[in-house]
């Protein structure tokens, strides 16, 4: 039995094209007797296409007595062959196969495209071993490895570092948009992005646990065949064998005609049955993959189609997860907020952390839109003795004055203390869930910038389309509810619920899904895994997402881009309604060929072509699907 699954085993598309063109040759030849030859050309076929059906068929009785449509198939081949009508065998070998190939295409051509977008993580890691760096594999790295890590480069395993101090986006983990200064012995996390300064970090969680492998099971358990519909068209095919059997029996029996019992057996081959869902399935899946999704599995469009309720995480999933100056205020009568604005950037100008960085680029901005500012000049400020204070912020002299940038410590430490009403004033930021960086000007408190995260430019339209699809979109954030209230009014949201720990969103999941409302869950950090993994459909972000997110997810969005999150929508909506156009087709078509078989009026030869034409159709029915997109009129 292991020679036969082998052969079964060997080769892959092309081989199997190469038999079809010489079976598709040899029926030819047969039909007209174009060449002379000692035997039927049909032979060719039967041998190079029917003898694989008929191994198959046989492996899957013997090692599981698997009844499935190879057997009626192959019954269909011998008592073709039995009663001389070697041409009708060797057609309904080779549709039978053509049918197969058009299956492999397409799930060749979903993974393929999975294939492709697996380029996320990194695939290297710098290790550290006796005052030497070396770049090795990252699925080489072992624990208590050390590693350095250099700005911009994504942490590439879990970890503590050991030396050095950075700044790290890590909200993919957290949620939190704002970067995190890291020093000597805190953790670090894979996934995320170192944002500026090198450092040395051992080792913690490796091998399996790492992103790459994450990726690589991700794209190997992209099998249509979970489906729970293929399973259902699965059990149907194991009964159609068995009625077959039994109605071209009492054919025989009744008419005394051989030749109509095999027609029977011809035509009730339930291929195109058994076609109908996973060709569907791969081929969205295929169309999912070139808009940017990794579907684990093809029961998670099925599940789509019904969903009633999307919730959307906030942070990374509806805003950018980059911070942007979204205020500058000024403490002081005499001093302007474009003028803090320009000191502040002045003073961070050299500034590596990703706070300092966003507020140089947006004060950038900002002098390309204002071509005079209170300085008087529309150009970055002079900048002398620059100062990088970790963990407090920046001190520089700016066009001649004492300029500090950073937290309320710094201008502590520097004998500046806030009033209480300019610790109001930031407090107003902070609550809605912003970042303030303090300035100080020649030894006085002179203002503050806030910095916050902001909404992706097609969260608004993303949310209209979401609504056209009938679906309810509901925002799950673990913002204080004046944040909440705000996103979700810019988005069009109506239903939300703030200040959300793990635990209080798998609730709200729970009251929706017990109310019978489906509901599918968008996120992307560690403290949306339970959420996902509760939803009926889960939607990592997989470019900024943690491991664990995607893991908990049935569905990942590559590419972040959630305007796609529509489109997947209507494509999971087509596939079904694909699905039962399939299995609608097929079945009226077995049973009108039934019932002609039974009255005579298709011989072997017809029935085969008929059948199978049948299964080819719903094939290409389905392939449609690899380039579906709804036309839809312009806003």
């Amino acid at each position: 039995m292991k020679y036969i699954e082998a052969f079964l085993e060997w080769g892959g598309i092309k081989k199997d094209a190469v038999c079809l063109i010489l079976s598709g040759a040899a029926l030819v030849i047969s039909i007209f007797d174009l060449i002379p030859l000692p035997f039927d050309a049909a032979w060719i076929s039967i041998i190079l296409c029917g003898i694989p059906i008929i191994l198959e068929a046989l492996v899957g009785l013997v090692t599981s007595f698997d009844i499935k449509a190879d057997v009626l198939v192959s019954i269909a081949l011998i008592a073709s062959v039995i009663i001389g009508e070697d041409f009708a065998a060797g057609e309904v070998a080779f549709i039978m196969q053509l049918g197969g190939l058009l299956e492999e295409m397409t799930v060749a051509r979903a993974r393929a495209g999975i294939e492709r977008l697996v380029h996320l993580t990194p695939r290297t890691a710098r290790r550290i071993q006796n005052g030497k760096e070396t770049v090795i594999p990252a699925e080489l790295v072992q624990a208590g490895d050390i590693l350095r890590v250099l700005p911009g480069e994504m942490i590439p395993v879990d970890g503590v570092i050991r030396s050095g101090q950075t700044s790290i986006d890590q909200s993919v983990m957290t949620g939190e948009p704002l970067p995190v200064d890291k020093k000597e012995g805190d953790e670090v996390s894979s996934g995320t992005v170192n944002q500026f300064g090198s450092f040395d970090m051992e080792a913690v969680k490796v091998g399996q646990d790492s992103a790459i492998q994450r990726m690589i099971r991700l794209v190997q358990s992209a099998d249509a065949g979970k489906a729970k519909i293929v399973g259902l068209a699965d059990r149907w095919a194991t009964w159609i064998v068995v009625i077959a059997l039994t109605a071209a029996f009492l054919t025989w029996l009744f008419t005394g005609q051989i030749i109509r019992a095999v027609t029977i057996l011809v035509v009730f081959c339930p291929c195109a049955l058994v076609l109908a869902t996973p060709t569907a399935v791969m081929a969205a899946i295929g169309n999912a993959t070139k808009h940017g999704f990794l579907v684990r599995e093809g029961d998670a469009l099925e599940r789509m189609a019904s969903v009633r309720r999307i919730t959307f995480d906030k942070t990374g999933t509806l805003t950018c997860g980059t911070p942007k100056v979204t205020a500058v205020k000024s403490f002081r009568a005499d001093i302007s907020e474009s003028f803090i604005y320009a000191c502040s950037a002045g003073a961070e100008l050299r500034s590596e952390h990703p706070l300092g960085k966003a507020v140089v680029h947006c004060f950038q901005e900002y002098l390309e839109k204002n071509t005079e500012i209170s300085m008087g000049k529309a150009v970055m400020p002079d900048v002398q003795d620059f100062q990088m204070l970790p963990g407090r912020g920046v001190k520089a002299i700016v066009d001649g004055r004492i300029v500090l940038a950073g937290n309320e410590q710094l201008l502590r430490d520097n004998g500046i203390l806030l009033t209480e009403e300019e610790k109001d004033t930031a407090e107003t930021y902070l609550k809605e869930g912003a970042a303030v960086i303090y300035l100080g000007i020649d030894g006085e408190a002179a203002g503050l910038i806030s910095l916050a995260d902001i909404l992706r430019p097609d969260a608004a339209d993303t949310i209209r389309q979401v609504k056209e699809t009938g679906i309810v979109p509901v925002l799950l954030t673990g913002d204080h509810e004046n944040a909440a209230r705000n996103i979700a009014a810019r988005l069009g949201i109506t239903q939300t619920q703030s200040e959300c720990l793990p635990e209080d969103k798998l609730r709200c999941l729970e009251r929706f899904q017990q109310a019978g409302e489906p509901v599918c869950m968008i996120g992307d950090g560690i403290n949306d895994a339970p959420a996902l993994k509760q939803a009926y459909v889960g939607i990592a972000m997989g470019g900024i997402g943690s491991d664990i997110a995607v893991d908990a997810a049935d569905i990942t969005l590559i590419n972040d881009e959630i305007r796609q999150i529509p489109h997947l929508i209507r494509l999971s909506k087509r596939m079904m309604f694909v699905i039962k156009c399939n299995l609608t087709f097929s079945m009226a078509l077995n049973f009108a060929a039934i019932i002609m078989a039974i009255a005579g009026v298709l011989n072997p030869v017809v029935g085969a072509l008929v059948h199978n034409a049948g299964s080819v159709l719903v094939i290409v029915h389905s392939a449609f699907l690899l380039t579906w997109k709804e036309k839809r009129k312009p806003s």
